[in-house]
């Protein structure tokens, strides 16, 4: 084996468990204020997509509909979100932030700040930068490749943001 593949290998391995981790710590910080990743994930979502469908929104956080209803119906009742009807779709619903949402998405981003600048401590802003560059030209890559593939007839692949 090459060393350049052995070192895609390594990036691919590293990446994933970076994403593992992060994701691991997430969980931990987000039960302080009483919530999962995911419904963090939803309200961010939310906050920068106001009225989506939630067709739409579970494509883009990779959910089964059935797993989002679930945390959506636990946002709902804290009062944190809004379904409405879609005036130009009765079956859909479009989904909105309520005020309530907003002090606890102002707490979530001081988290996720505070999170991020502890797992990137000792690296340069610039390295970050760089990352952050780079890493868009692989998810864009990767996106291509996937709709590449949809558009070749392969059933079951999804968009991804």
């Amino acid at each position: 084996m090459s060393p350049l593949r052995s070192l895609n290998r390594e990036f691919a391995f590293i990446l994933n468990d970076v994403a593992r981790l992060l994701r691991t710590f997430a969980d931990h910080k987000a039960a302080q204020f009483g919530m999962t990743r995911a419904q963090w994930a939803v309200l961010v979502r939310l906050d920068r997509c106001q009225g989506l469908k939630q067709s739409k929104l579970a494509e883009m956080l990779d959910l089964q509909p059935i797993t989002l209803t679930r945390l959506l119906d636990k946002l709902s009742d804290s009062g944190l979100i809004e379904r409405r009807s879609d005036p130009t779709d009765r079956r859909a619903k479009r989904l909105f932030l309520t005020p309530k949402a907003k002090p606890q998405l102002s707490r979530l981003a001081a988290l996720g700040e505070e999170t991020m600048a502890s797992a990137l401590a000792g690296v340069e802003p610039q390295s970050v930068e760089q990352m952050v560059t780079q890493l868009a030209v692989v998810k864009e890559n990767l996106r291509r490749l996937i709709q590449h593939r949809s558009a070749d007839g392969t059933a079951g692949e999804r968009s991804h943001g």
